[in-house]
């Protein structure tokens, strides 16, 4: 894994859409504007703990753009998190949003943590107390988040619950957009939880048809298997995909006959990793990336398909479920060999179409059924699809080149009809 580490997450971010301008002549005004985030909030927020004691923990929430509307994007919970981190992810957040066409920016936030060594009630604490340090920086028509990594729709309740507390009381009920990611019984809109892996699913059958290829005769490696990884390879399996392999933090399993992954499902909600799931053989998380398969879907952390690790891999086709899974030597080396990549902004976009839906329903006071937030996303992933293969057949470049040229677009867009301001 030498090629991690010798740029910063969010330097390789710019770098791939400074790429794409390149092939457009983008003008280079808009270059400089969204190479910078638009704000950059740190805050550092005391909590009292179940013994007694009291901790600071920092939190960031990082506004990249907003010229397509309110900024959005997730809340991570995590050790690793930190500045360079959430600036990258939120510069992801504004050129995915453009790609599916939703009136969003792209913002992303978090909190340098580890939720695992915490009680509930210590994270319910830390959620509100972020949340009020946060105050007026978020906003239902402002700054939208949602749950990532460490996060969850219960997370999203505490959020706009203690966002309706400090809010005045006559908007209370009329705050719910806050965030999304909520609850059902919160507001939150059915269908939101599997989304971004039901989104991953319509990308890899928007791939067998440009190819025409069977879905049920491809075999499947995923990297993680939290809330994206899971509903994925559950919904693969149903379509009639082989999941191979599985890998997470706790181990890699390995069934070259195919793991049974709705057992593996509930296995994980009550082990906590893939670890020691019978019939399965424990592998090590090399042996992940040079599994016998046709597909490989990275669902974890950033930077896990290195340039030592794309020339090993017998995958020809790698969906990225993760935000910036690949390294840019990584994809250098996939290219060379002709392995073909479903880009992040493209394929992890289901999150942020269903966030949309919600918003949408909390705004008119409706709730849709499942079919019609499933279907409304399925035609919104493969208009993306096809916009993306259209201009890639188009300009003769990558998959990953053409999604950031779809989106560039759209921003230049409204920037040439909105000009600079003053």
């Amino acid at each position: 894994m030498s090629d991690v580490g010798q740029r910063s997450l969010h330097q390789a971010a710019v770098e791939q859409f400074q790429r794409a301008a390149d092939l457009i002549d983008l003008d280079p005004r808009y270059r400089e504007i969204l190479t910078y985030p638009k704000n950059e909030i740190i805050v550092n927020f005391p909590v009292t703990l179940d013994d007694g004691s009291l901790q600071v923990f920092t939190g960031y929430r990082i506004q990249h753009s907003n010229i397509l509307g309110p900024y959005k994007g997730g809340l991570r919970f995590n050790p690793n998190v930190d500045l360079d981190e959430v600036r990258a992810l939120a510069a992801w957040m504004t050129f995915k949003t453009a790609l599916v066409g939703v009136p969003f920016g792209g913002a992303k936030g978090g909190v340098t943590i580890d939720p695992g060594d915490y009680s509930e009630r210590e994270m319910r604490a830390v959620v509100r107390r972020f949340t009020h340090a946060l105050g007026s920086n978020i906003g239902p028509d402002h700054d939208i988040p949602a749950p990532d990594m460490g996060t969850n729709a219960q997370t999203m309740d505490w959020v706009m619950d203690t966002y309706a507390n400090i809010s005045p009381p006559g908007f209370r009920q009329s705050v719910k957009g806050v965030v999304t990611g909520k609850s059902v019984e919160c507001g939150g809109s059915v269908g939101r939880e599997e989304a971004t892996g039901r989104g991953v699913l319509y990308s890899l059958r928007h791939w067998c048809g440009e190819t025409e290829t069977r879905l049920d005769e491809l075999s499947i490696g995923v990297q993680g298997f939290g809330n994206v990884g899971s509903f994925f390879a559950v919904q693969a399996a149903e379509q009639g995909c082989t999941i191979k392999a599985v890998g997470d933090h706790t181990g890699t399993i390995i069934n070259n006959d195919g793991l049974d992954v709705v057992k593996l499902f509930d296995w994980v909600r009550e082990k906590g990793g893939v670890a020691g799931f019978p019939s399965a053989d424990t592998a090590d998380t090399e042996d992940l990336f040079t599994a016998d398969i046709d597909v490989f879907v990275p669902a974890a952390l950033e930077n896990q398909i290195t340039a030592e690790r794309a020339k090993v891999m017998k995958a020809h086709l790698v969906i990225e479920a993760a935000n910036g899974p690949t390294t840019p030597e990584g994809e250098l080396v996939l290219a060379e060999r002709g392995v073909q990549v479903v880009p992040d902004i493209l394929a992890n976009a289901g999150g942020v179409a269903v966030s949309y839906f919600e918003w949408l329903q909390n705004k008119s006071a409706q709730a849709w059924s499942y079919e019609e937030v499933d279907e409304r996303l399925r035609e919104l992933m493969w208009q993306a699809h096809d916009r993306v293969v259209q201009v890639r057949d188009e300009l003769g470049c990558s998959r990953r080149d053409a999604a950031y040229i779809v989106a560039l677009r759209r921003i230049t867009k409204v920037y040439d009809r909105r000009d600079i301001f003053p």
